[in-house]
C-alpha cells in the first residue's frame, strides 16, 4: 500500500449535457489534492475526464493517466501528469487503473464509463477485491442505473448483495466523505 490514497475514476470523454456534470467533476479534481489523494484516470484531456485532472493538477494533485494507444489523439492524452501509462488496449487500461487505485468513483459518462463500472461491480461480486466503488449521482444521473440493478435482482439475475457493493452519494461533499470512511 502506498504512502498516500489513490482514487481511480471513470468518466466520460465528453461533458453531457448539463452543466454540473462538468462542474462536479472540477469540483471533485479539487477535492482529491485538497486531500492529498492521487487520481487515476483515463488521460483523456477532453470532456470530464479532461476537466478532472485538470482542476486536480491545479490545485496541486498527483496524477497518474492510463490510455491505450488507439485513443491517444482521440482523446487529447494529457502528457503533462505526474505519470503517464501507455497501454495496448481497454483490458489493460482498466487493470492498470484499478490495480493502482484504493478505491473507484464513476462520475456521468457513457458506455465506456458504465463498461468500466460494471467490469470493477462484477470483480467485486465474484471476490476478486473489495475497493470502495462509489456513483457520484450529479443531479440523479445514475438514477436509471440504480433502477436497473434492483430490475436485475427482482428478476433473479443477482443476489440483493450487489447492491452493497457500490454506494450512490449525490454531490461531492458526500463524496469525499464516503471516501474519507472507506479509506479510514
Amino acid at each position: 500500500m502506498s504512502a498516500f490514497r489513490s482514487i481511480c475514476v471513470f468518466c466520460g470523454s465528453r461533458a453531457g449535457a448539463r452543466p454540473a456534470y462538468a462542474a462536479a467533476a472540477r469540483s471533485f479534481g479539487q477535492a482529491i489534492a485538497a486531500e492529498g489523494w492521487r487520481l487515476v484516470y483515463g488521460a483523456g484531456d477532453v470532456g470530464l475526464m479532461g476537466e478532472v485532472a485538470r482542476s486536480a493538477q491545479e490545485a496541486g494533485a498527483r496524477t497518474m493517466g492510463v490510455i491505450p494507444t488507439h485513443l491517444m489523439a482521440r482523446e487529447q492524452g494529457k502528457r503533462d501528469l505526474s505519470q503517464l501509462v501507455i497501454t495496448e488496449d481497454m483490458h489493460e487500461r482498466k487493470k492498470v487503473m484499478f490495480m493502482n487505485s484504493d478505491a473507484i468513483v464513476v462520475l456521468p459518462g457513457g458506455a465506456g464509463s458504465l463498461d468500466e463500472f460494471f467490469e470493477v461491480l462484477t470483480w467485486r461480486q465474484i471476490g476478486l477485491h473489495r475497493k470502495p466503488i462509489v456513483l457520484l449521482d450529479v443531479e440523479g444521473y445514475w438514477q436509471p442505473l440504480n433502477a436497473l440493478a434492483g430490475h436485475v435482482i427482482a428478476e433473479g439475475f443477482a443476489e440483493p448483495a450487489m447492491l452493497d457493493y457500490y454506494s450512490t452519494v449525490p454531490d461531492v461533499p458526500s463524496l469525499v466523505t464516503a471516501l474519507r470512511a472507506a479509506l479510514s
